[in-house]
């Protein structure tokens, strides 16, 4: 559980018709890339992750195998709750064998099932839950006091204003120091009819647009005050 506290902040949330997931990516120095933090499941399904890369990249292998085989076998693309709650008791066993140790990641799972959005959370004990919207990772807690705040009116937002309240909860996630960027930013749109992850130039329209509104760290007074105290979190 440490692992996903001190791993780069994710926020989900979720309207009547889409899901959305929001990242912030990490690079270990000024000369590396940055760390991918979304990952595309299937068709219908993405997650971000929160804690040990490593592992979310065996996680998300395991769950791409299984979404196939289900859509091999049934025709049908695998609904998330099955997927999900699998994923948990997978994660479970690891917490009651010394064969290996438990995963140390959190994730968040964004779909669309024919139609019907969901947002999942999973953690390395194995407990899973649903949720309107959420948020995890270092200094969370700041996109978490935005989200209570707003999520009664996400059920009826469009796309756009989805994705941008999902960067202005991310904008409450960033440290003092830092800012939101289209290369420490990314976003994942989950509708019914597909995926769009935006990074970079795709990204850069909505990146303005929360910059004419004053940017979005500090729209929330006591959203910053809950986490500049936090301590730094350690490079995954």
């Amino acid at each position: 559980m440490e692992s996903v506290k001190q791993g780069s902040a994710v926020v989900g949330l979720r309207s009547s018709k889409s899901t959305v997931l929001g990242a912030l990516k990490r690079s270990v120095n000024e000369l590396s890339s940055h760390q991918k933090k979304l990952m595309v499941i299937d068709s219908h399904m993405a997650i971000g992750i929160a804690g040990l890369t490593a592992d979310a990249r065996s996680i998300a292998k395991w769950m791409r195998s299984e979404c196939l085989n289900h859509k091999y076998v049934y025709g049908t693309q695998m609904p998330t709750s099955k997927v999900v709650k699998d994923l948990a008791d997978k994660h479970q066993r690891t917490t009651q064998t010394y064969v290996r140790r438990p995963y140390g990641v959190g994730l968040l799972v964004a779909s669309v099932d024919r139609g019907v959005p969901a947002l999942f959370q999973t953690c390395p004990s194995g407990n899973i839950y649903e949720f309107y919207a959420t948020a995890i990772g270092a200094r969370s807690q700041g996109g978490k006091t935005y989200l209570e705040k707003h999520y009664e009116s996400f059920g009826t937002e469009d796309d756009d204003n989805l994705i941008m309240h999902a960067l202005r909860a991310l904008g409450a996630c960033v440290s003092g120091d830092q800012e939101l960027t289209e290369e420490n930013g990314s976003i994942a749109l989950v509708t019914s009819n597909g995926m769009q992850v935006l990074e970079g130039a795709n990204l850069r329209p909505y990146l303005e647009r929360l910059e004419a509104e004053g940017g979005g760290s500090t729209t929330e007074g006591d959203a910053t005050n809950e986490t500049k105290d936090e301590a730094e979190p350690m490079e995954e």
